[in-house]
């Protein structure tokens, strides 16, 4: 959880809440708390029945209040620039971004018009229209609610997010950024993309010696909490690796 936890934090977000199963979710509080201690709050959530992603929103209605919202998925890793990620907080509508893979068909997928404007929208379709898949990370107004207390259960019987998406483009709404190159996007959803997500984050962290999906440097690099709180956390952890690379921020 540590590696989307990051991504908001990046992304400016300060008040997260956390939906996941009753047997999961308590591991999370244990592991996080209330998130003060990285300047933060975190709240969370019990989804009882896996019923779909759109359903977030309904679960998150309170929390969310009259705000604009991002929804990131647990098992996806992204790489990308700070900016790209802050600018998206000030969404009018919804972004949702377009990655070019081998196999479409496991996503939700975008199909463009010629000059990269979206024209649809379909959730793991037997014969994709393009090999654009729509990442999980997506930002919105706060309409989202209730566009997504509107939608009807798919075939499948799930509140799927592509037809949140697709309500927002239908109003012309919806703003699909595509990820070029130098952008990473890592679906663990599988044994063997979990084995890849895992030889990645060893080959960067190994060649740059910078830590992917640090929560506590996040949080330090966003001036959610300053070098004094930085080095408390990192007191504990010394004799670690990890401890060692938190200390070694503030002395660079």
């Amino acid at each position: 959880i540590y590696y989307p936890l990051s991504t908001l934090l990046y992304s400016g977000i300060r008040e997260i809440l956390i939906i996941s199963t009753p047997h999961d979710l308590p591991l999370f509080k244990k592991l996080l708390g209330d998130g003060s201690r990285l300047g933060c709050r975190i709240e969370y959530k019990v989804q009882k029945i896996p019923n779909g992603l759109a359903q977030a929103f309904v679960l998150g209605e309170d929390f969310i209040g009259e705000e604009k919202v991002c929804l990131i998925l647990g098992d996806n890793i992204f790489q990308m620039k700070i900016k790209t990620l802050e600018d998206c907080k000030s969404v009018d509508g919804g972004i949702v971004f377009g990655y070019h893979v081998h196999d479409p068909e496991r996503y939700g997928v975008v199909e463009f018009d010629k000059d990269f404007h979206a024209l649809s929208l379909e959730e793991k379709p037997e014969n994709p229209k393009s090999n654009y898949a729509v990442p999980g990370l997506y930002y919105y107004d706060n309409s989202v609610v209730e566009v997504a207390k509107n939608i009807k259960p798919s075939a499948r019987g799930e509140y799927e997010i592509t037809d949140v998406n697709k309500e927002y483009l239908k109003q012309g709404n919806l703003d699909v950024k595509v990820l070029g190159r130098g952008t990473v996007w890592l679906d663990t959803g599988t044994f063997a993309s979990l084995m890849q997500a895992n030889q990645y984050v060893q080959v960067i962290e190994e060649r740059q010696g910078r830590k992917i999906g640090c929560i506590e440097e996040a949080a330090w690099r966003m001036g959610c909490i300053n070098d004094e709180k930085l080095l408390e956390i990192a007191e504990p952890l010394r004799k670690s690796g990890y401890g060692e690379y938190l200390v070694n921020l503030v002395k660079k």
